[in-house]
């Protein structure tokens, strides 16, 4: 369906489009399938490099009092280590868009302000040899207090994290446009809501690639890197290293195994590993792990939002008051504070609203610096948003789905200027609800509901409605700043897309594209788009989407993020392309004798339309160009590449009264959910998902569902299971996937997608992006749904508007208010009895059991008391020295995952009671955390020898804790195994061990513990 709109005149769309707009086969999937494709980590690198490992601190906030790296500096293969002193000397803090006197540099240089900061980089012949390495360093540090919760963050007596801030606020800037004071005093209603929005981030299957080379004798760095922009990090990353932007060359490889925004944070670890490579002497490679990825990448920003509206009796909204928090981690890092301001202008969403005030603070705390994530700023936006919409549902009595009709942006107003300054450029609101509620079948869908609650389920009806920003104003990062300052500053603005079309000399067609793509399918549509321009064949024509700084037309805009492949890139790619055939029409119209707009392009022929006779093969006319310039016509220019610069007109910077249209085109999109909900279990089940979209043009339908599907995905598990969660005192707890659930193939339902075109007047081909729509519109419409779901208890548990995400078991069940059973008495007692270690936050791990040894306990008494014996008992320990009595000092290995980590600990034995009982605590530090734990061993005799019994309770923090809690306690089990096994040998004799195998042992003891 396509409303009817005046196109802008400077664009021309093509009138036939064989190709455009089908769903061709993907050009790239044949590498990629066969295991061919030219990811980071598959190209080539010279013999000469190096490989870096990096080390994180295990703190999330403490004094840096010291670095000694002789240790590591020794040990074979090791070639360097890169500390703070040398970051200090070569390179300067990160640029940012908040002016405040923080800094933030690639590696820590005299605070750790998050766990899993860089604090040194070592260098060597290979990855394992400098992974080995990061355990000789030692690291002196000072703990300090934490922070991670905002609210306690923006509190005055609140630990600071930069000192000469002053705060953990950094900026506070207010907004207010329209007159909302008079249209709250004289409102019928005023209906608001508290929301939280969650940390959460994504996984792509590559982890982040940077490999870097100080070219000493230019004074230059030579990178590649799996980066995806905005490519105005160039310069941030050209200033951090103190060189010129031509002094950096940066290219992107071909492949890349997603990003959905996260790739963006790679841009510190350019930094770091191009001053890795000028320490070193050599080319530097660093190739992220899963666990550093999570840990110390990125994350979406947590966002605490308290909104109101002033509403008339028939459900009008007269006017919206915003008062955002963004908790953006330990450092405002660039483009940070984007998540706030990508969306400023259309915070409003699809709805006719004239008066706004906001309030916008960005807030500092103990945690991972925060950064793009698909869809940033629109999923803290519309849960905020969509959430209210429902409570003043709720509160007038209305329809949701009638509130927001009564709401939408007529058709008849586009383009429509809302209140901030978003120019919504085409639409159809109200259709594209009604094609939704038709493709839901609501009548039958109401049914499932009451009979579902009818059979004591809890069965919820939500939806929700998005504008879907794309293609960035680079301006609108301004907004951070009041007028004066960006008078200061001077204007910025734009969307500044770049693209070259290209004529070999035997007629080939060769284009490229500033644009990195992460499996979107770049090359396929802009062969599309080009071989429609020429009249050729899609496989006719090559598309080199691999970026070079030095070689490539660029702009600062550059990149693939925001959704801007679509609109901006492929319709760049289509007017590079216009220019190259009107140049041709040149040649031919000379040739043929005939006006150049006689001209026609189609079947692999250039021919004369009023005269098809005359006609020549496109390579060939294409192709003489090259080998006969001189028979050129007079106007025409030797050379057969044009390349395109685009910036829609839309896009102007901020203005006095800080309106700005943050994006030069807006999608739609309309959801419904049918949510079914198990009140005995807590399991949450998407019954019913329809989401209808308007894109502009859909250039592949194929893959415009296929990234409808991935962001329905994507916002899924914002919903319902991915959470980064955070101890007290900022130790981070989520770093595997086992404790950061992700929904696979078998709990992502398939959505039922609905399309309508609506094209944009202000994009080259009239495509508007739509990769991000269900991540911002997913998780708002399942908690719609969840409250609805949860309205029949009303009468009990209230009615519930802080919906947080994800809606886990544990937390349904909380509000549901359903009891669990009680443990069984015996388990009860043991945990009532059971020690709490000195910790401070962290993750607890508990164990209890028993075990039969055939030994007598005095015997295996005697072993525990013996410091020769016992050194031989605990798993890792490197040696055990006596410090007093029944007290010692231990250095021991542990292994967990991933995580490999040398402890000195300090071992007490304590109540001894021999030869029947002890307690035993400890406590220790390692350069990746801080671990303490107590327990009893209580022996009891029996004919076969000694039942022991233990009870064990310990907590760890920093790397360690972040492997979660379910590999820890799996690994406590085999390490508490191979102890007691041990401990057996020992009390029996080693000859006695083989009376069964160690596996099978193992097992009876998995089968005893609790």
């Amino acid at each position: 369906m396509q409303s009817e709109l005046t196109e802008a005149p400077a664009l021309s769309r093509p009138a036939d489009l064989e190709h455009v707009g089908k769903s061709v086969e993907r050009v790239e999937d044949g590498a990629l399938l066969t295991g061919r494709g030219r990811f980071g980590d598959d190209l080539g690198v010279s013999a000469a490099t190096l490989h870096a490992a990096v080390l994180r601190s295990p703190h999330a906030h403490a004094e840096l009092l010291g670095i000694d790296a002789a240790a590591a500096l020794l040990m074979p293969g090791v070639r360097a280590v890169l500390t703070g002193e040398d970051v200090r000397q070569w390179s300067q803090p990160f640029v940012v868009g908040v002016k405040q006197p923080m800094q933030h540099w690639a590696l820590a240089t005299d605070r750790v302000r998050y766990a899993g900061e860089p604090v040194a980089v070592v260098v060597a012949e290979s990855r394992y040899l400098a992974e080995d390495a990061l355990d000789a360093i030692k690291v002196h540090y000072r703990g300090l207090p934490s922070v991670v919760d905002i609210e306690r963050a923006m509190e005055p007596q609140a630990v600071v994290l930069h000192a000469d801030v002053g705060s953990n606020i950094v900026s506070d800037r207010r907004f207010s446009y329209g007159n909302c004071a008079d249209a709250f005093a004289t409102a019928d209603h005023t209906v608001s809501t508290t929301v939280h929005y969650p940390r959460n981030s994504c996984t792509p299957i590559e982890c982040g690639v940077v490999v870097a080379e100080h070219l000493a004798g230019d004074g230059a760095y030579d990178v590649l890197s799996n980066f995806m922009g905005p490519f105005s990090l160039h310069a941030v990353m050209a200033l951090a290293l103190k060189v010129p932007g031509n002094k950096l060359r940066h290219r992107i490889p071909r492949d890349s195994g997603g990003s959905f925004g996260v790739k963006q944070a790679v841009f510190p670890y350019v930094v770091l590993m191009c001053l890795a490579s000028r320490k070193a002497g050599a080319p530097v490679k660093w190739v992220e792990d899963r666990l550093e990825h999570l840990t110390a990448a990125t994350s979406a920003t947590a966002r605490l939002t308290r909104i109101e509206a002033a509403v008339s009796s028939d459900g009008r909204v007269q006017a919206i008051r915003y008062d955002q928090m963004d908790e953006v981690g330990a450092y405002v890092r660039a483009p940070e504070p984007a998540t706030f301001y990508r969306m400023h202008g259309a915070l409003t969403g699809a709805y006719d609203v004239s008066n706004l005030e906001v309030r916008n603070r960005v807030v500092l705390t103990n945690k991972t610096p925060t950064g793009l994530v698909r869809g940033f700023g629109g999923p803290q936006v519309y849960f905020a948003l969509e959430r209210l919409m429902d409570r003043i549902a709720t509160e007038l009595g209305i329809d949701p789905f009638e509130l927001r009709r009564r709401n939408f942006v007529r058709k008849d107003q586009f383009p429509f200027h809302a209140a901030a300054g978003a120019v919504l450029d085409s639409g159809d609101y109200a259709r594209a609800l009604d094609l939704a509620t038709e493709r839901a079948g609501m009548p039958a869908l109401y049914a499932r509901r009451d009979a579902a609650r009818a059979a004591g389920m809890l069965y919820g009806i939500g939806c929700a409605a998005i504008v879907e920003p794309s293609i960035s104003n680079m301006g609108y990062i301004s907004t951070v700043l009041t007028p004066e300052q960006r008078a200061k500053a001077g204007p910025k603005n734009g969307a500044i897309a770049s693209a070259t079309v290209a004529i070999d000399l035997l007629g080939g067609v060769n284009v490229n594209i500033a644009s990195a793509p992460a499996g979107q399918g770049h090359m396929t549509v802009c062969s599309q788009v080009v071989a429609d321009v020429f009249g050729l064949r899609p496989e006719d024509v090559v598309v080199n989407v691999e970026f070079d700084t030095a070689k490539d037309a660029w702009s600062v805009a550059a990149g693939n993020y925001s959704s801007r492949f679509a609109g901006a890139v492929a319709g760049t790619v289509f007017l590079a392309a216009n220019k190259l055939r009107d140049k041709l029409a040149r040649i031919a119209g000379a040739a043929f004798n005939c006006s150049p707009g006689e001209i026609r392009f189609a079947n692999g022929k250039v021919f004369n339309a009023s005269l098809p006779a005359q006609s020549q093969p496109f390579t060939r006319l294409a192709a003489s160009p090259h080998w006969a310039p001189g028979l050129l016509p007079p106007d025409v220019e030797p050379g057969l590449r044009e390349t395109a610069f685009w910036s829609a007109p839309t896009l102007s910077a901020p203005d006095a009264n800080d309106r700005v249209n943050t994006s030069a085109a807006y999608g739609f999109v309309f959801d419904i959910c049918g949510l079914l909900v198990d009140p005995e279990t807590g399991r949450v089940t998407v019954d019913r998902y329809v989401t209808a979209h308007d894109a502009g043009k859909i250039l592949h339908p194929g893959m415009a569902d296929g990234q409808i599907r991935g962001a329905f995905a994507q916002g899924l598990g914002a919903a319902l299971l991915e959470e980064f969660r955070y101890a007290p005192d900022g130790g981070f707890q989520s770093g595997t996937l086992a404790d950061y659930l992700m929904p696979t193939a078998c709990e992502v339902p398939d959505p039922d997608i609905v399309h309508m075109e609506t094209p944009s007047p202000f994009t080259p081909l009239g495509a508007k992006g739509l990769g991000e729509g269900n991540n911002m519109s997913t998780p708002v419409c399942i908690a719609n749904a969840f409250a609805d779901a949860l309205r029949p208890l009303s009468a009990r548990i209230g009615d519930v508007s802080d919906i947080r995400l994800p809606l886990t078991p544990s937390r349904v069940l909380a509000l549901v208010a359903a009891a669990e059973p009680p443990p069984p008495a015996a388990l009860a007692t043991s945990m009532a009895a059971r020690p709490v270690p000195k910790a401070q936050g962290g993750l607890s791990l508990n164990a209890s059991g028993e075990i039969r040894i055939a030994a007598p306990p005095e015997k295996v008494f005697a072993v525990l008391l013996d410091p020769a014996a016992l050194a031989k008992v605990i798993p890792g320990c490197h040696e055990l020295l006596s410090t007093g009595d029944n007290s010692y000092r231990a250095d021991v290995t542990v292994g967990v995952g991933l995580v490999k980590a040398r402890y000195a600990a300090e071992i007490v034995l304590s109540e001894i009671n021999a030869p029947h009982s002890l307690r035993l605590a400890g406590q220790g530090t390692s350069s990746l955390g801080t671990g303490a734990g107590s327990g009893t061993v209580r022996l009891e005799a029996t004919v076969e020898g000694t039942l022991l019994h233990y009870d064990y309770a310990a907590q760890v923090g920093g790397k360690v804790a972040a492997v979660g809690s379910r590999m820890l306690e799996g690994a406590a089990r085999i390490i508490l195994a191979q102890l007691f096994e041990s401990l057996g040998r020992q009390a029996t004799g080693e000859a006695h061990a083989a009376h069964a195998t160690w596996w099978l042992r193992l097992k009876k003891f998995w089968s005893r513990t609790p």
